[in-house]
């Protein structure tokens, strides 16, 4: 089993989307906070808008689809069934709801050395005006630990592996248009495995092929994964 998550779960808890008028996004272009260049040409900017996401963190807490996930993962373990969750989101609420968790696009708990790769955990420095040093090397600006267009997503090669093996493929909350997430649902389908699809829209990349369940992840995903855990044999949620 396989689930992608993107962020149309997390804005079920309250986190701001990129499109989310009134967000944190608005205002702010891509080009100017979430690529290598604008962070070489001003990273105080960027350094400023990433603690101000970081901060929110501790502003919203898992939903019912976070716990769910958490809970299917738990029963996959008793039942020996193979169970990966793949997230494009950067927030932490998957890992607080109990998962385990692959952050393809970074996390924003987290910040990494450019010079050393030295990472700190944790949100106990917000400060929006003060870039840190490496504890490590010294080098004088740790950034977001956080995947920017044009850079190469985590955990690729594991992800890819998982979608060779797996039987099932559940992708909740993403627009299927960011690649390469947007491409294992077509993968993972054409390796024979069951395609579940979850939004509120249909998503750019969907097949007819594919059950489509529309509705909010927190509303729709806890009955859906009882569904799937009968489906695959693992018992009661």
């Amino acid at each position: 089993m396989v689930v992608l998550t993107g962020a149309g779960i997390s804005a079920d808890s309250g986190i701001a989307t990129f499109r989310d008028a009134g967000g944190l996004w608005e205002g702010h272009r891509v080009e100017d906070v979430a690529t290598p260049e604008a962070w070489e040409r001003n990273p105080r900017l960027v350094w400023r808008f990433y603690q101000l996401r970081r901060a929110q963190l501790r502003e919203v807490a898992p939903n019912a689809a976070h716990l769910a996930l958490a809970r299917f993962e738990q029963a996959c373990a008793r039942a020996d069934v193979g169970f990966e969750l793949v997230t494009q989101n950067v927030d932490d609420l998957h890992d607080r709801a109990g998962s385990r968790t692959w952050h393809m696009h970074g996390e924003l708990s987290q910040i990494r050395c450019e010079r050393c790769t030295a990472t700190v955990r944790g949100l106990d420095n917000l400060d929006p005006e003060t870039l840190l040093a490496c504890r490590q090397c010294g080098f004088p600006r740790m950034r977001p630990d956080i995947v920017w267009f044009g850079e190469v997503p985590y955990h690729l090669e594991r992800i890819e592996r998982s979608l060779r093996r797996c039987t099932h493929f559940v992708s909740i909350g993403t627009s299927g248009v960011v690649y390469p997430a947007a491409g294992f649902l077509a993968a993972a389908r054409s390796r024979g495995a069951a395609t579940v699809v979850n939004s509120l829209d249909e998503p750019a990349n969907l097949h007819p092929r594919d059950r489509f369940v529309p509705g909010r992840a927190s509303d729709v995903v806890p009955s859906l994964l009882a569904d799937l855990a009968s489906e695959v044999g693992i018992g009661d949620l």
